[in-house]
């Protein structure tokens, strides 16, 4: 369609259907025109309240004045050259940022590139070059990507892998820590040591991959102390722990990176999401001696740390200081919960809610029981939310997962808002 003819979602989305394949999902039939902080607006005009972030990407919100401002400046200069090829300051200023805040011990180093999932890649061929090692232990319920060794990785078949063997090899998958559903802290670790009995040798491990709090998975936290058992079991057999903070990372739960609540320290760091504010941009963030064990031309990528993406990280690196966004996620945090607590008292079939900082969610059980998670009431609960101006999500290796992602920067009053209206669409559903 051409020409000055006013768009409508409806005509939208038969274009959609019409010219892009069915295996890229699209949750909701409603084109997103504007958007600032924690507020959408369709082509339309209708109001939406987004608590759904672009899956983790908005924690400073959307179009914040100094991320905005930052790319302005920085499309007026240089759009791209390949760092590679001739690098440019921005990308050596975010490393430098980013090195000096990772939890990683005696000294980092950081390689960006585009998405998440090509971070878990590079991350992998890191860690093999570095121990000389081949195999890969990751976690049921992960979500590390959609490229084939992420695949490999991630720890749900459906909807992700279905159709895509076969994967690499030498990739392993343990229960994650989920006492809500049955799976303790020891079932996982005895897993683990099941693993080094039946099927790899600890000796050919290079490394261990998780979420300190698991994204896709169902927002299920890593504790202290299982960070600390694994830890322990990584340095006895000379295994590399990547902390996987792709949707934890960049202040969610009140720290940079979730894997500080735990005070452990590890070999490796991805993230992506949030660090740029919408900009694709992530990272692999490590040691220094581990970073340096690839030989040179064996990292990189053509649009791997754009400038303009680069300005963007680095605006929201400042931001992150400069606003307190740390300490406003901790109390977002707080209210979700306590909020979350309330409604729970006249909804039966709200189970656990959990968080950490301002990464929380909710289960949707039938009766409040535990066994018997429901992702009817879940997909029920998210359409009838966005009927009424709210972009929930879903998640979960059960379906039946409530994830709120809002924006950190959101104000109280659209936060409660978007509360009132999971409480109006439970009541009618």
């Amino acid at each position: 369609m051409t020409g000055n003819q006013k768009q409508t979602n409806q005509t939208l989305w038969e274009r959609r259907l019409a010219n892009v394949p069915r295996g890229v999902t699209t949750a909701y039939p409603v084109f997103a025109e504007k958007a600032k902080n924690a507020e959408i607006w369709d082509i339309e005009g209708k109001r939406f309240i987004d608590f759904g972030g672009g899956i983790g990407v908005q924690n400073t919100g959307h179009c914040h004045p100094k991320v905005v401002a930052a790319i302005h400046k920085q499309v007026d200069q240089v759009l791209h050259t390949a760092f590679q090829i001739m690098p440019y300051e921005p990308y050596i200023v975010l490393c430098e940022k980013l090195n000096a805040k990772a939890p990683i011990d005696g000294g980092a180093k950081t390689i960006l590139f585009s998405s998440g999932a090509e971070a878990l890649e590079n991350a992998v061929k890191i860690a093999r070059a570095a121990t000389g090692r081949p195999g890969i232990i990751s976690f049921l319920g992960g979500f590390h990507g959609r490229t084939m060794m992420a695949l490999a990785l991630t720890g749900k078949v459906i909807p992700y892998k279905k159709g895509f063997g076969p994967f690499a090899s030498d990739v392993y998958h343990i229960p994650f820590p989920m006492e809500y559903h049955g799976v303790t802290e020891e079932d996982s670790i005895k897993a683990l040591n099941n693993l080094f009995k039946a099927d790899i040798d600890p000796t050919r491990v290079a490394a261990i991959a998780i979420e300190p709090v698991q994204g896709e998975g169902g927002f299920y936290i890593a504790s202290p102390g299982f960070l600390k058992k694994l830890r322990a079991i990584c340095d006895e057999h000379g295994i590399l722990l990547i902390a996987d903070e792709v949707q934890s990372g960049f202040a969610r739960t009140g720290k940079l990176f979730a894997i500080e609540h735990s005070g452990i320290k590890p070999d490796l760091i991805t993230t992506a999401k949030s660090l740029a504010a919408g900009m694709p941009l992530s990272a692999v963030i490590g040691k220094t001696s581990i970073m340096d064990s690839v030989e040179p031309g064996g990292l990189g990528g053509t649009y791997a740390g754009n400038p303009v993406a680069c300005a963007a990280g680095i605006a929201v690196m400042d931001l992150i200081e400069e606003e307190g966004i740390l300490e406003k996620s901790v109390k977002l945090g707080k209210m979700l919960i306590a909020e979350l607590n309330e409604i729970k008292k006249s909804y039966p079939h709200i189970g656990e809610i959990r968080g950490l900082g301002g990464m929380v969610a909710f289960e949707l059980v039938e009766n409040g029981d535990a066994n018997k998670p429901s992702a009817d009431l879940a997909k029920k609960l998210t359409t009838k939310s966005l009927e009424h101006g709210l972009v929930l999500l879903s998640c979960g290796v059960y379906g039946n997962v409530i994830r709120i992602l809002v924006p950190i920067t959101a104000e109280e009053s659209i936060v409660k808002e978007g509360l009132s209206i999971i409480t109006k669409s439970l009541k009618e559903i």
